[in-house]
């Protein structure tokens, strides 16, 4: 997966430093992820500004069990990157991915696409998971979330926070429909609310770092008026668009249009030090407040 070359470098990591420490691991990540395939990234808000740093107990660095796809930040999707977009179906129909807006909802955004065609729903939905973790907070504890619920609650609210795992689970859950989300390194699909009677399905695709809507166009390049985005969750046709689903994450992946955080190899490029995987990348940017990175 060759790079374009940073184009806002030493600039942005300079600017980038003063901040840094007020974000997450993941957030901190997602930003020199993004700065060495040459993506730019949004500016950290005065509220991001740095803070003290919890104690370790109150944020571990181990995601929970329940997530079953890491955080996911909202970079540049590989879709815009020239990586397969659309699998033609036997009726005439196709799979294709409806890029969503790199504004650091990515998530939260595409679900709102597949379920009410609205690019703009995070705000939303953010508060859908608030208050379900305070509705049940034995259910969404801080052994699951990784935050007491109350922090949890104000950190999900933040929109320059990302969504994952625990997320679509309770978005499934409020929705009453199955979500499936592809992971395009591995072409596994996780369906959230799965075996909970749910009679409906939408579909989003993940890259490592981004969150895309899955829909079923009226055939290849129809416009998006005509997509559906929810399907039965069983049934011959779900069948096939599930494969077709399955087979445009395969073509994702054989064109290299993921990123793999835990072996991916960058190099520093204000101190030239090699690093790899998402614990050499997150320590040294945590050091050093380095965001200028180029992958090798």
């Amino acid at each position: 997966m060759a790079p374009a070359p940073p184009s806002n470098g030493h600039a942005q990591a300079a600017a980038g430093s003063a901040n840094l420490a007020g974000l997450s691991e993941d957030e901190q990540l997602a930003r020199a992820i993004a700065l060495s395939l040459g993506q730019s990234v949004p500016d950290i808000p005065p509220a991001a500004a740095p803070t003290p740093a919890p104690p370790p107990t109150a944020a571990p660095t181990a995601k929970p069990p329940v997530r079953a796809h890491p955080a996911a930040p909202s970079t540049a999707s590989s879709a815009q990157q020239g990586a397969p977009t659309a699998v033609a179906l036997a009726d005439g129909t196709a799979v294709v991915r409806r890029i969503i807006d790199s504004d650091n909802s990515c998530l939260f955004n595409a679900v709102g696409y597949v379920t009410e065609r609205s690019r703009k729903l995070a705000p939303r939905l953010r508060q859908v998971i608030a208050d379900a973790v305070l509705a049940d907070p034995f259910e969404w504890n801080e052994a699951v979330l990784g935050k007491e619920p109350a922090e949890y609650c104000r950190w999900i609210k933040d929109p320059n926070k990302w969504g994952g795992a625990i997320e679509l689970s309770i978005l499934s859950r409020h929705l009453g429909r199955e979500i499936a989300a592809f992971d395009i390194q591995t072409t596994r699909v996780d369906i959230y609310g799965q075996g909970s009677g749910y009679s409906e399905r939408v579909m989003l695709i993940y890259d490592g770092l981004h969150y895309d809507a899955l829909a079923v166009a009226a055939f290849e390049g129809a416009p998006e008026q005509l997509d559906v985005t929810v399907i039965p969750t069983s049934g011959t046709r779900t069948e096939m668009v599930m494969q077709g689903a399955k087979q445009l994450a395969t073509k994702a992946q054989t064109a290299r249009a993921f990123t793999d955080t835990a072996n991916f190899t960058l190099r520093c490029g204000v101190c030239q030090i090699g690093l790899k995987g998402e614990k050499e990348a997150v320590e040294h940017a945590k050091t050093t407040g380095h965001t200028n990175f180029s992958e090798y």
